[in-house]
């Protein structure tokens, strides 16, 4: 893991800090305060790219719905495929909280 380089107090606090946000307006308002807006939007870009790259999509579709350079995508890819799982993870969890969302509605 390239993170374990960085593994310190600092970045515990700040996963803590994050891990700590009860709901999607914290989020908002901590991401506002902590990151650029060109920040936030690369790392929501870089997510958007994950997702649709596991759902298949090509790199042109990719490149054209989100912005995102061939660069940039093919480094999602890498995390993808030689990756800690961690945007399979996310994506995942995302996934069925939304059909667990749909099915209360």
């Amino acid at each position: 893991m390239q993170i374990d380089k960085l593994r310190g107090k600092s970045l515990d606090q700040l996963f803590e800090a994050i891990l700590s946000l009860e709901n999607i307006e914290e989020c908002y308002r901590f991401f506002d305060d902590l990151c650029t807006v060109n920040e936030i939007q690369s790392l929501a870009q870089r997510l958007e790219v994950a997702r649709m790259l596991r759902e298949g999509f090509t790199y042109h579709k990719i490149e054209t719905e989100t912005g995102a350079s061939t660069a940039t995508i093919s480094r999602v890819k890498r995390c993808l495929n030689y990756g800690n799982d961690a945007y399979t993870m996310a994506l995942d969890r995302i996934q069925n909280e939304n059909e667990d969302v749909e099915v209360e509605k």
